[in-house]
């Protein structure tokens, strides 16, 4: 009977591996670091990690990690935000934040927050906001736009021809976009630290 491969443990091997050194191990050194005595045996194991999800292979035919591997948050499963439930700690898996927030890496940046005109759409001073460029706004969305020359974040509304910039405050006033407006991206992520 075939011997139970220790999955877990040896996907803990490679991703300290990983953290320590800043590389991927070559075939060599995963003999070592799983255990293991042939080059095969190291093979069929990357072919597990890569039908999970953690390794991927490049256009070169080497192995590279995934956003599973390097993420460095356990996930350990969800929370009740109503009634309470018993609590069981269980690993789900490991994820990167980037992975999780950003499907288009090279479509998206970052700003910080300041003012407080969306205050009420729960973005407040000091967050930070992940923008997606490149795709149109519909009504709704909240965008970072430029009217006039000036940028701010907004709610964007689009009514037949007319497009309404509106605030998520009743402190300020909506601004009705002339012919200078540019959307510069759709805000698709808030972050906010509370320490």
């Amino acid at each position: 009977m075939p011997r139970k491969t220790d999955l877990a443990g040896k996907l803990q091997a490679l991703r300290s591996f990983y953290r320590k050194e800043g590389r991927m191990p070559g075939y060599s050194e995963m003999l070592s670091l799983f255990e293991y005595q042939s080059k095969n045996a190291v093979h069929g194991l990357l072919e597990k990690f890569r039908a999970l999800g953690y390794v991927r292979k490049t256009e070169g035919g080497k192995i590279a990690p995934t956003g599973q591997l390097t993420g460095t948050i356990r996930l350990l499963g969800s929370v009740q935000a109503g009634f309470p439930s018993p609590a069981e700690e269980e690993l789900v898996d490991v994820l990167s934040l980037d992975d999780f927030l950003v499907s288009r890496p090279d479509a998206t940046f970052m700003l910080k927050v300041s003012g407080d005109s969306m205050i009420d759409a729960g973005i407040h001073p000091g967050d930070i906001v992940l923008v997606e460029k490149g795709r149109s706004p519909k009504s709704g969305d909240i965008v970072i736009a430029q009217v006039d020359g000036e940028w701010t974040m907004k709610y964007f509304t689009r009514r037949g021809k007319t497009v309404r910039l509106e605030p998520a405050n009743r402190k300020y006033k909506p601004i009705d976009a002339s012919e200078s407006l540019t959307i510069g991206g759709i805000v698709s992520c808030v972050i906010r630290k509370y320490k």
